[in-house]
């Protein structure tokens, strides 16, 4: 019976040996290297990705403590103006902005038939 449980144990011992090396091989090929590579490279994305949300999240408390500071001080609510300025600064932007193909007036059909002496 005792000869039977060390045999028992050696197989077992031997299988989770087996596979551990077989694990060790896999990761030192190319494609288990990718794999680790990109299993690391996701794990950073997400990072990140997590550490932006933080740093927005914080700025957007902070602004909101500076915003009830001013309030508090002066009696003044800075919260419309900025939203006001926002507005201001991207009706601005759109009209800025250059005509298509560099030029004012005419279509590309009108140069065409103006090339083709018509």
């Amino acid at each position: 019976m005792r000869r039977l449980f060390w045999l028992g144990a050696g197989i077992v011992a031997g299988v989770a040996i087996a596979r551990k090396a077989n694990a060790a091989a896999q990761a030192a090929t190319p494609a288990g290297i990718a794999g680790n590579v990109s299993t690391a490279l996701s794990e950073l994305a997400g990072a990140i990705g997590t550490f932006g949300a933080d740093v927005r999240a914080g700025m957007t408390e902070r602004e909101n403590e500076l915003s009830e500071e001013v309030r508090e001080r002066t009696g003044i609510d800075p919260r419309p103006r900025q939203a006001l300025t926002a507005a201001q600064d991207s009706l601005r932007g759109s009209t800025a902005r250059p005509t298509r193909g560099g030029h004012s007036g005419g279509s590309g059909r009108d140069t065409r038939a103006r090339r083709a002496g018509g």
